[in-house]
């Protein structure tokens, strides 16, 4: 107090000499300086001794804020655990996420909640399985398929995001979303990114597909689509010959009876022209915050955008606490052509996208480390399930490789569907070059980054994820999860179990898929595997696989090579009870009512409906 009198001056010239130490309060600037005044230019002590205690306690308080770490995840889409370099891949060049791991945190044992893009994300974003959020499908529909569509995730979901905003950070998502835009109207944005916790948003509310750029054939419904231009077809060719035969006098129709059978032609027709020949302009759309910025995108142009976007939100928030969610477009299906890339990889158009991948990771390294920003930013590199199998275009294979683990992308039982790379970097609190071979889950990320925010979970409802700090800190040797439950759509496809008292890791499948053609690895006859009734094989027993021995799945265990196998599967049953327990119904947010196109829910710019069509005007390069 001595000192801070000692400085102080007297007068008018207050205000400004003690701002910096009064923490640009105005309220404690204008009652000090009005003190001074009445005083006749005299000091009150007891008022600059109150000054100097706001003063401390302001600079204090934002410090610790200050002293929050920022976040930045960095989700791939569709990336094979097999592509990367530290997770055994010597062919394909990953330095920038190698790199992450060499400096960071590396979990071998990673598994997403879901086997396909919009159940998995959902898990992430609210550290619950996708079934709590009605995410979740019984039938052949696993995924969002239109941006016109009313499914999503739901406003009374609590993401990461949404709990990092009321601690006072800036949230940002730029990228890919897939979990929804609208509900009732074309513009209440009730599962939009800015509803569920992010300031900003820059990217695609859909995803990519191969309907996105010409020549790559079709995504969404094929068997339906075809069926109704095939119906159109018959109606059309059946109107054209009763009116020829009624002309003719052939054929004595009504006109009515020819004029009902025109307008189920037209309308077969509207059926198919309006969602599915225009599906381009309906999905592959770029939005900034709720605004349609590009329709239908670039995708020439796309990558480099979402680079640029990502780094300009780092560097605008490098004062602040952050959360820079980086959901990337690579190596989704259609892939990038990139000329700076194209050609360099040793694994064809796959190869080259990968490659990209990486450098974009290093890109964002780069501002992390010229910012000065990495000792109090926590990185993380993820994908949000395995590599896609069948998915094989003009440029050969067109999915990612899962290394030694048997299935892909949309098998929840199989290790290939779900288990994914997971890395985390925090120099000065996470030691460098670790590797855990522990069960940890997507899911997980969510109560890490709520605590180390110092917000509170939610009490509300079930939250599955467990932080990790714990364990990546080297404070514990187990993970927290004892069990975890892998779904394929709404069902129980498979049940991990990590017993305390020993080394061993149990995965009971319930089912499996089809695969096709006899001894294939993938169903490539749908070119994705299903869940449902018919196209998989129950299993009663389950299938038991020690991952702990036999992380390819290739040999189950059998009552006379384990003697634990009643054990185990008198665990798992009493587990799965306990879990369905927890479940509570929720509305379906993929059933056909909410999933398939309306026209009143479609996100559209420039000309009005259904003339939509705009161009960004200012691109980065």
């Amino acid at each position: 107090a001595v000192g801070f009198l000692a400085g102080c001056p007297r007068g008018p010239s207050l205000k400004h000499s003690c701002l910096p130490f009064l923490g640009h309060r105005p309220e404690v600037i204008i009652g000090l300086h009005s003190s001074v005044e009445v005083m006749d230019h005299k000091l009150n002590p007891r008022l600059c001794v109150l000054a100097l205690l706001l003063c401390v306690g302001g600079k204090t308080a934002r410090a610790e804020r200050d002293s929050r770490p920022n976040f930045i995840l960095m989700m791939v889409d569709d990336l094979g655990i097999g592509d990367v370099g530290c997770y055994g891949n010597d062919t394909i060049r990953t330095p920038n996420v190698d790199r992450l791991a060499q400096e960071g945190v590396q979990l071998t044992q990673h598994i997403a909640a879901a086997p396909l893009c919009t159940p998995s994300r959902a898990a992430f974003l609210t550290g619950r399985y996708a079934i709590r959020s009605g995410l979740s499908s019984t039938g052949r529909v696993q995924v969002l398929l239109w941006n016109g569509g009313a499914g999503g995730l739901p406003p009374n979901e609590t993401t990461f995001a949404k709990i990092l905003q009321r601690q006072g950070y800036t949230t940002g998502l730029v990228g890919k979303w897939h979990l929804g835009v609208n509900c009732e109207s074309r513009t209440d944005h009730c599962h939009h990114p800015n509803n569920h916790g992010f300031d900003y948003f820059y990217g695609l509310p859909f995803t990519l597909f191969n309907d996105c750029r010409a020549g790559e054939g079709r995504d969404v419904l094929v068997d339906l689509q075809d069926k109704l231009w095939g119906a159109s077809l018959a109606l059309s060719l059946a109107v054209l010959t009763l009116v020829g035969a009624r002309l003719t006098g052939l054929l004595a129709t009504g006109w009515r009876v020819i004029g009902s059978l025109a307008t189920l032609c037209i309308l077969g027709f509207a059926a198919w022209l309006m969602p599915f020949h225009l599906i381009r302009t309906w999905n592959c759309i770029v939005m900034r915050d709720g605004d349609v910025v590009e329709q239908p995108m670039d995708m020439e142009t796309l990558g480099p955008r979402l680079l640029h976007e990502a780094e300009d939100f780092i560097e605008r928030n490098q004062q602040r606490p952050f959360l820079l969610f980086f959901s990337l477009a690579h190596v989704h299906s259609p892939l990038f052509i990139s000329k700076d890339f194209v050609g360099k990889s040793k694994h064809g158009l796959y190869g080259d996208n990968v490659e990209e991948m990486d450098w974009m990771i290093g890109r964002i390294l780069n501002v992390v480390e010229k910012l000065d920003l990495s000792r109090k930013t926590l990185m993380y590199f993820t994908s949000d399930h395995g590599g896609h199998l069948e998915d094989r275009g003009a440029w050969g294979p067109r999915g990612g490789w899962n290394g030694i683990y048997r299935g892909g992308k949309a098998m929840g039982g199989w290790e290939g569907g779900i288990r994914v790379p997971g890395i985390l970097r925090w120099p000065g609190r996470l030691p460098a070059g670790a590797l855990i071979d522990e069960p940890t889950s997507l899911m997980d990320i969510y109560p890490t980054l709520v605590k180390l925010a110092g917000g509170e979970l939610p009490g509300d409802r079930v939250i599955d994820g467990r932080d990790l700090m714990p364990l990546i800190e080297g404070k514990v040797r187990r993970s927290e999860h004892e069990f975890l439950f892998h779904y394929c759509g709404a069902y129980l496809n498979a049940v991990r179990w990590r017993p305390r008292d020993s080394d061993a890791i149990y995965k009971a499948h319930f089912f499996t898929p089809n695969f096709y053609p006899e001894g294939a690895i993938g169903c490539y006859n749908l070119r994705i595997c299903m869940c449902h009734e018919g196209y998989v094989t129950p299993h009663d027993p389950p299938l038991l696989f020690n991952l702990a021995e036999d992380p390819s799945e290739s040999t189950p265990l059998s009552p006379d090579r384990e003697p634990r196998f009643s054990e185990v599967l008198r665990r798992v049953r009493d587990a799965v009870a306990a879990h369905e327990r927890t479940l509570t119904p929720v509305p379906h947010q993929l059933s056909w009512s909410q999933i398939l196109w309306r026209p009143s829910l479609q996100p559209c710019c420039g000309g009005p409906f259904p003339f939509c069509s705009c161009a960004e005007e200012e691109r980065s390069t």
